[in-house]
């Protein structure tokens, strides 16, 4: 019983991404009361501890918990992030910062919406080019992270801010927006490597 909870917990840990879970979400969802859910949290991460061939820890700010990869890690992750090339981005993430670029700030939920998948993935590869950063937390349920473009975003596609950004057409559908907006980030992303040629 005590690892079908376990693997509730880290089921929900891992879905919550970066955002990460509040202790009141999983006690709700496990059905656990909250010095349960705490208890069982402790020994998951007592568990990934003592195994020397799990990457993962458990971080806890303000009663939100979310899986990271443990520092003795931090300077590979470091190397495989160190000098990104743009041309590494995936089109959903490209979709992804054109997104947050137009419509910011805003949460990873919104974005989710507006691309009819889920971006974690794209998001955690954003940050760690620093092409985005954290804006606050949205004041409703949950307080999920609102993300914002940062300085390296404009430095990288040669703008002095973000009203240099290409006009959307106008339209009145969110995907011609994700696709206009993409667009217009392939077409400065194109601009800039040709300019550094």
């Amino acid at each position: 019983m005590q690892s079908t909870i376990q693997a509730e917990i880290e089921a929900l840990l891992f879905v919550a991404g970066n955002e990460g879970i509040s202790l009141t979400q999983l006690s709700q969802l496990t059905g656990l009361l909250k010095p349960a859910v705490m208890e069982q949290m402790g020994l998951l991460n007592k568990k990934y501890a003592e195994d020397q061939g799990c990457c993962l820890e458990i971080i806890t700010t303000n009663e939100f918990y979310r899986l990271a990869t443990k520092s003795k890690f931090a300077d590979l992750l470091r190397d495989y992030f160190e000098a990104p090339n743009m041309s590494a981005l995936s089109r959903a993430a490209l979709e992804a910062l054109a997104i947050i670029a137009y419509q910011q700030p805003v949460t990873r939920v919104r974005i989710d919406e507006i691309r009819g998948v889920k971006s974690n993935g794209s998001i955690q590869k954003l940050l760690a080019f620093e092409l985005i950063e954290e804006a606050g937390r949205l004041d409703a349920p949950g307080r999920p992270i609102l993300y914002k473009t940062t300085e390296n975003f404009l430095n990288y596609f040669g703008l002095h801010s973000l009203a240099e950004l290409p006009p959307l057409p106008e339209i009145s559908e969110e995907e011609g927006m994700l696709n206009n907006g993409e667009q217009n980030l392939l077409d400065l992303f194109n601009e800039t490597l040709e300019d550094g040629e």
